[in-house]
């Protein structure tokens, strides 16, 4: 039986000439995949789901149990604004089933949301806003990426250094025309670098949208010759591309989050709780060997700090008011699994206002590349992993199999980048691909 909400989304398909629906998902480790069904599919979709292969999709197990389904979410509804007019193509995000009907458990979404029902049982909706880089680079005759970046401009630039602006602008549209909400974009730091930042959303839309942001930008980028790259620290010694992540929690519809010098007790325990188990997750917040070339320059965080604005801190509170106040990570990168860092992330933020935990003094100055005596982060992906399987939290928040399968793939990665020359796994295994 179709609910009322399917029934609007296949009024909604047929009133647009819609013939191809993109059931959107995400491997373990957050790349975006998709299963195409012409649109008199969708009632299926809605009332069985549409099965795929899940031993070919990877961190999702092997052959022996491969069959899982897509259940598309009826408000993820969306036209590709890119494609042709007629016959029209929409996306729709997908939660994944077991052939029972139940969640599968390594699919980020529910893993997302068994996280925010934490918080809601303890009284708390988590918001999160992201602010995410990006690096432009040209093209070859064939279409394939080249390492010459679009342009040379920096921060804030304009037009002629910045040769990126129609390209945002035409991705901020496309965006907006899907129901995302950018709030602003510019050039940054780096050659062909570029940001476009969210306005906050409830967790699990927030990782939708950034999902969703990744294959607009590079849809549109390749749609002008050009190749868009998420990759951490696409060009060595210049700016890399981090994802910030701002978090903030309502309790009973207040934000519990304030502008210094008062901060609320539960808060500073979110952000100390964030900061204890830090180490122990950023295999999920930076996944790639290339992810620890970023750390420690052009204001990418090394160390466990906090301040209230200085940005080469692991932890900032930027200026902001109101319903606006918030922390913000400035360790994350782009290519994480956002449901993934998301859900860890408010499951450490929580641990610490369970545990009542006292937030550390602030770390108020510019740090340099090295320093004694202070905690940091992981100094590389083998670092990171061993880090996380050491990690008691991680099984506790996590599935087992989710963990063993995540850090396998990671182990096999770290092994294989030791044993070849860097710079060809470089070029073959991240700069083509993330």
């Amino acid at each position: 039986m179709l609910s009322d909400t399917a029934r609007e989304v296949l009024d909604f398909v047929r009133e647009n000439d819609v013939k191809f629906v993109r059931l959107a998902f995400c491997d373990l480790f957050g790349r975006p995949k998709n299963i195409a069904v012409m649109a008199d599919q969708l009632p299926r979709a809605f009332e069985q789901g549409i099965p795929f292969d899940a031993s070919a999709v990877p961190g999702f197990g092997g052959a022996d149990g491969s069959d899982l389904l897509l259940a598309p979410d009826c408000s993820s509804v969306a036209i590709m604004p890119w494609r042709p007019a007629q016959g029209r193509v929409v996306r729709m995000i997908c939660s994944i089933n077991n052939p029972d009907g139940t969640p599968f458990e390594a699919d980020g979404r529910y893993l997302l949301r068994l996280a925010a029902d934490r918080a809601a049982e303890m009284g708390y909706l988590c918001r999160v806003g992201t602010e995410c880089e990006f690096t432009l680079f040209k093209t070859d005759a064939d279409g394939n990426p080249t390492e010459e970046p679009m342009d040379r401009g920096t921060y804030g630039d304009v037009a002629p250094l910045d040769k990126g602006e129609n390209i945002r602008r035409a991705i901020c549209l496309a965006l907006e025309s899907m129901g995302l909400c950018p709030e602003s974009s510019h050039h940054e730091q780096g050659a062909g670098q570029n940001e476009i930042d969210f306005r906050f959303a409830e967790a699990l839309t927030a990782a939708d949208h950034m999902t969703t942001f990744q294959t607009v930008v590079k849809a549109i980028a390749m749609g002008n010759g050009l190749y868009a790259s998420f990759l951490p620290k696409p060009l060595a010694g210049d700016s890399g591309n981090g994802l910030h992540i701002n978090l903030s929690l309502l309790q009973c519809g207040k934000n519990i989050f304030q502008r210094a010098p008062s901060h609320c007790p539960e808060a500073e325990s979110f952000i100390q709780g964030i900061l204890n188990r830090v180490r122990e997750i950023t295999v999920f917040l930076n996944p790639l060997v290339n992810s620890y070339a970023r750390f420690g320059s052009f204001e990418a965080p090394r160390y466990l700090t906090w301040s209230h604005q200085n940005r080469s801190q692991l932890i900032r509170i930027p200026v902001s008011f109101g319903e606006d106040n918030r922390m913000e990570l400035r360790s994350a990168d782009p290519s994480c699994n956002p449901y993934l860092a998301f859900a860890l992330l408010l499951h450490a933020g929580l641990e610490g206002i369970e545990q009542k935990v006292a937030l550390e003094p602030p770390c108020n100055r510019s740090l340099p590349e090295e320093e004694e005596g202070l905690p940091c982060l992981p100094r590389d992906l083998g670092e990171a992993i061993e880090a996380a399987e050491n990690s008691d939290f991680l099984r506790r928040v996590l599935p087992d199999s989710v963990v063993q399968n995540y850090l396998a793939e990671k182990r096999r990665e770290w092994t294989a980048y030791s044993a070849a020359d860097p710079r060809d796994y470089f070029l073959s295994r991240e700069f083509r691909r993330i």
